[in-house]
């Protein structure tokens, strides 16, 4: 799995005019799925950002997680994560899973994050969306559950 991160004071994702999801203070996810992912990519990688500390403490150091500051979240599927540029100038998807695999497994990283967050907004799988965001900071984090389990295969978190 992949996600981009987003610190935001807000975002909203809208669906033919209409908002289908939002959220306060906290992260804007955009959640791509592989084929080969599994329930453990999800709660891998939804336990990585929910711990992740990326929010400013009193001293203004990034040194605080989503639950220390009650923060909110918004995931919006986005299988253009597992874009394969390096040929031409159109890209491949061939890369991110089918509907069939990638759906239970984007509904399972919300229930993860329904679980630990008091307000999780998402988008509409498959659908033609419209995200809007106030990005905190800015602070953007690109995370894969590839690399997450390298770096704990090689003794580093």
């Amino acid at each position: 799995m992949r996600a981009v991160l987003q610190r935001v004071s807000s975002a909203s994702v809208e669906v033919e005019g209409r908002t289908v999801g939002s959220c306060g203070k906290g992260y804007l996810v955009l959640l791509g799925v592989a084929p080969n992912d599994t329930e453990a990519e999800a709660e891998r990688l939804w336990g990585k950002i929910y711990n992740l500390r990326v929010f400013d403490d009193p001293d203004g150091k990034m040194n605080l997680s989503l639950a220390d500051v009650d923060g909110e979240v918004l995931v919006v599927s986005q299988f253009t994560l597992f874009a394969d540029a390096r040929r031409g100038n159109r890209p491949s998807f061939t890369g991110a899973a089918r509907p069939e695999t990638a759906i239970p497994l984007y509904e399972r990283f919300c229930e993860l994050a329904r679980r630990d967050v008091r307000h999780v907004g998402q988008g509409v799988f498959g659908a033609e969306m419209q995200v809007s965001l106030v990005n905190d900071g800015p602070i953007t984090i690109w995370l894969d559950t590839d690399e997450l389990s390298r770096s704990r295969r090689q003794g580093t978190s």
